[in-house]
């Protein structure tokens, strides 16, 4: 699988040890910066994966700042991308499942490498579902077009 890796000064050390676990795994890492430590603006790196994962460049992407968030929301500016800030393993697990995420957002400052790569691994492995839950990616999908989303008068359960 080709991964889209990116991080700010904060994510900086972490994204490094998840990208060489990435590489002794098989997968294709595109390393999207930064490069070190030195203060950074972490909307940057976030724009640079979302454009791959969007473009088709990256299967999937891989951010890490200090707490995760600030990528995960400047990630879901980028139209195609579903970035899910990382903060618990079944939380992980139904990103992909139910959202179809394409983008993991993880935390280096409340994130250790052992629970980052378990994060990694069930957002690489587990499956989106579909179903009725393609339904409602495709009414995100509908909002990022500024179209109406399929039955947005009508409430449907599921």
């Amino acid at each position: 699988m080709k991964i889209s890796i990116g991080a700010d000064h904060a994510g900086f050390a972490l994204k490094q040890e998840i990208g060489e676990k990435l590489k002794a795994l098989g997968h294709d890492v595109l390393d999207r910066g930064t490069v070190s430590t030195e203060s950074t603006d972490y909307p940057d790196y976030a724009l640079r994966v979302g454009n791959d994962v969007s473009q088709g460049v990256a299967d999937r992407g891989i951010l890490v700042c200090s707490t995760g968030t600030g990528m995960a929301i400047a990630a879901n500016k980028v139209p195609g991308v579903r970035a899910a800030h990382a903060w618990q393993v079944e939380q992980v697990q139904l990103t992909r499942e139910h959202n179809d995420a394409n983008v993991l957002a993880i935390g280096a400052r409340y994130t250790g490498l052992d629970e980052a790569s378990r994060f990694v691994e069930i957002f690489l492995s587990t499956e989106f579902q579909g179903g009725r839950h393609q339904r409602r990616v495709h009414k995100i999908a509908a909002a990022e077009e500024n179209l109406p989303a399929a039955s947005a008068t009508k409430e449907t359960q599921s």
